[in-house]
């Protein structure tokens, strides 16, 4: 396994991962294994999960790699798939599994950035004897590295971290900028299914959606008013107990040309514009 994978299957960052390195080879461990013992070693450090590694390797048939290979071919990994699904953020995978046990023929790639959660989602898959889910560890700003243009029927979008103050806002993965992203991976009409408990994302999202070219549909602010309905994620769940709201919809790739931006200086304060430009000479 490649060292740059398993600093992401870890969390660690550039700078952090040579710092804990150092402390491998201070540690004297047993330098058999190369890579997988720096990972061993690395996550018994930072992580609290009992197992861990044992676990993930019991199940690595559905750890996609980097992903990078499959780049254009992900479809190869099911003989006969009618669509390619993506997840952002599985979490502990009980949305992942329920779904892909429902759509056999569907195949479903899992993104998710914690170990600690995304080896009892693999665990999850693997009890099943599912063979249409494969797991990838990266950030959802990686998606046009991993996947070719129009290559992605859907993508899942549940209950992801608000980044509620405004500084943040571009961190939210409904803010524009993803969406945008998303269009480079979607195909023609491709759909963004999103849920969330949280009330002023959700209005955001609701107002952010358009400004990328998607419309909306099954547009709720209480997916849930009726009974329980479709499948449920562990949060999702626990929220439901509870009596919290689901907001919940779906948004649709339409064809769409981004709007020019205007000029730098309109963006500027009249006291910092000087001279407005000039008005165009009559001919």
């Amino acid at each position: 396994m490649h060292p740059a994978l398993i600093y992401d299957m870890i969390g660690l960052s550039g700078r952090t991962a040579p710092f804990v390195q150092q402390a491998f080879l201070r540690s004297r461990a047993p330098l058999s294994g190369g890579t997988m013992n720096f990972a061993r070693y690395a996550i018994m450090r930072m992580r609290k999960k009992k197992n861990l590694i044992p676990r993930m390797e019991r199940c690595a048939h559905v750890l996609a790699g980097d992903g990078a290979s499959l780049r254009g071919n992900w479809r190869s990994l099911l003989r006969d798939s009618c669509a390619l699904h993506v997840e952002l953020g599985c979490g502990k995978g009980r949305f992942t599994a329920e779904t892909a046990r429902l759509h056999p023929d569907v195949l479903f790639i899992a993104v998710e950035r914690v170990p600690d959660a995304m080896v009892i989602a693999m665990e999850r898959v693997c009890a099943l004897g599912l063979e249409n889910v494969r797991f990838l560890s990266c950030d959802a700003a990686r998606l046009p590295e991993l996947f070719a243009e129009g290559e992605i029927d859907r993508i899942y979008i549940n209950f992801c971290d608000p980044w509620p103050t405004k500084r943040h806002a571009k961190r939210r993965l409904t803010h524009k900028n993803f969406l945008k992203l998303y269009r480079t991976v979607l195909k023609e009409r491709g759909e963004i299914h999103f849920k969330t408990d949280n009330a002023p994302l959700f209005a955001f999202s609701v107002e952010e959606f358009p400004t990328a070219g998607f419309s909306l549909s099954e547009v709720t602010d209480d997916l849930h008013a009726n009974g329980p309905t479709g499948v449920m994620t562990d949060y999702e769940a626990k929220f439901y107990e509870l009596g919290t709201p689901i907001h919940r919809c779906v948004a649709t790739m339409e064809p769409w040309t981004e709007p020019e931006e205007p000029p730098e200086w309109e963006h500027a304060p009249v006291q910092d514009r000087g001279a407005e430009p000039p008005e165009p000479s009559a001919q």
